[in-house]
């Protein structure tokens, strides 16, 4: 179940959509009632909603038994139970509305699933594609190849990981978790919150000497490893918070010599996102 959730509105073509974040998971929960309405249509979305349900229960699918009920306001200013989806269940849910509204989503799934392929056939693809995006975003030349050159560094520390079994997903994260913390003085989720960021990948908000430091704790802690060869997942993680104490060092001294802050709340939201935010 959903914890710590803060509540917001967004519209989809003047139609309101409820959700609410996720604090510890990191995700939106969207009303299932309200996407099912926008894209649908129907003078009634809840009873759409339930025969809709009804149906991807006989196929078989797991969509339904994975969304959850949470309280989210009504009309009435009351708070009721309502079904909620993340975005990975709400994308399939839409697969399944048959309506020309949800046929743009649909497409757009489609694309990226082909996309997804290619890079896989590809790997360059993907290259190809990050520098379009980060360029049609204002980045600088200088911003990406530091981007890029961040990914082919946390590339070399995860195989370093695999390679002793460390496992990816939790492990991965507690690791990171402790990199940053030693260069950065704070945990991921705090320096996101910092910045003001939920969904968004931290390091696509970082300033240059963010990416910088980031790309020198990290190479420290390949390293490093390398050396020590750790055989634990605790031995790793003395292996990490050395790694990323290296940058919090020169963190450290740069901020001392140009006395200003590296670590900046500054990111590259658009306008849009951080009025709904406040």
């Amino acid at each position: 179940m959903p914890s710590k959730k803060i509540a917001r509105v967004a519209l989809f073509e003047g139609k309101r959509i409820r959700r609410q974040w996720d604090e510890e998971n990191e995700k939106w929960w969207f009303s299932v009632v309200d996407v099912v309405g926008a894209l649908s249509d129907s003078v009634d979305p809840r009873k759409y909603w339930n025969k809709l349900a009804q149906r991807l229960r006989d196929e078989g699918s797991e969509s339904v038994t994975k969304c959850h009920q949470l309280k989210l306001d009504s009309s009435d200013g009351k708070f009721y139970l309502t079904d909620c989806a993340d975005t990975k269940i709400m994308f399939r849910i839409i697969q399944s509305i048959p309506s020309p509204n949800a046929e743009p989503f649909k497409l757009w799934l489609a694309r990226v699933g082909y996309e997804r392929v290619e890079e896989a056939q590809d790997p360059e693809q993907a290259i190809n594609r990050a520098l379009k995006a980060y360029r049609s975003l204002g980045r600088s030349d200088d911003w990406i190849n530091q981007r890029l050159k961040s990914i082919e560094i946390r590339k070399e520390l995860t195989n370093e990981w695999e390679e002793h079994g460390v496992k990816e997903g939790s492990e991965f994260a507690i690791l990171t978790d402790d990199i940053t913390r030693a260069w950065a003085g704070m945990k991921t989720r705090d320096y996101k919150r910092h910045k003001n960021l939920k969904k968004e990948n931290l390091r696509d908000h970082m300033t240059n000497l963010e990416l910088v430091l980031t790309m020198l704790a990290e190479a420290s802690t390949t390293e490093i490893s390398k050396k020590e060869q750790p055989r634990s997942f605790p031995q790793h993680r003395v292996v990490a918070r050395r790694g990323g104490g290296v940058a919090g060092v020169a963190r450290k001294k740069l901020e001392k010599e140009t006395s200003r802050n590296i670590i900046e709340s500054s990111n590259y939201l658009p306008k849009e996102r951080k009025r709904l935010s406040e």
